[in-house]
């Protein structure tokens, strides 16, 4: 069994043109790489007698839409036989297109399609990309930070239509009137109407 510091070493010496950058944090690896580079890693990662990182756990995004590389792409791997975990990023642009890992993890293609759906990243050469989390029809990506926490539409039973409607989210007025009292201290209605209800005593 290798440990993470000569892992570390092993990967920047067998790798080292597609490296940008490693670290050892939380007992684990963490690997920054370009999104070009993200097959020959990933096959080595897998492959090599020394790694071993056969299941990818999770695919998930860092959403920073103030930078011009807006996503950080982050892919979880664990070692079953070394048991140790490895965390593979890299950065793309709001609308680049990257490459889909399901050739070499068949799992992924859930994960993709769940990232494709939040965050709307696409991948090439995917098998099936097409929404799974939200409805036919979603407008937005749900786990974007400029998607508003209302959403676009709303879902509703028409009685008129006999039939389940999709329509732009309407907030009432009423709804909108927070009052920030105290609970401890009472409401503004609730006190005057009890300094009311002293006076006419």
């Amino acid at each position: 069994m290798i440990n993470l510091t000569d892992l570390e070493k092993k990967i920047n010496s067998e790798l080292n043109t597609k490296i940008k950058k490693t670290e050892i944090k939380h007992n684990q690896i963490y690997v920054e790489i370009d999104k070009d580079d993200l097959i020959d890693v990933t096959l080595f990662i897998k492959t090599n007698k020394d790694s071993k990182f056969k299941q990818l756990i999770d695919i998930t995004v860092v959403d920073y839409p103030e930078q011009k590389k807006r996503f950080k792409i982050v892919y979880l791997f664990l070692s079953h036989e070394f048991n140790q975990r490895m965390v593979l990023s890299y950065l793309i642009n709001e609308n680049e297109v990257i490459s889909s890992l399901t050739s070499i993890f068949p799992a992924a293609n859930w994960m993709e399609r769940e990232v494709f759906d939040m965050y709307g990243v696409s991948f090439k050469d995917h098998p099936d990309l097409r929404r799974i989390l939200t409805d036919y029809g979603f407008e937005g990506h749900p786990l974007r930070k400029d998607f508003p926490l209302t959403g676009h539409t709303e879902v509703r039973y028409s009685e008129d239509q006999k039939k389940v409607i999709s329509e732009p989210v309407k907030l009432e007025q009423n709804y909108r009137n927070f009052d920030y009292e105290s609970p401890w201290e009472g409401t503004k209605y609730i006190k005057e109407q009890t300094d009311n209800n002293d006076k006419k005593n």
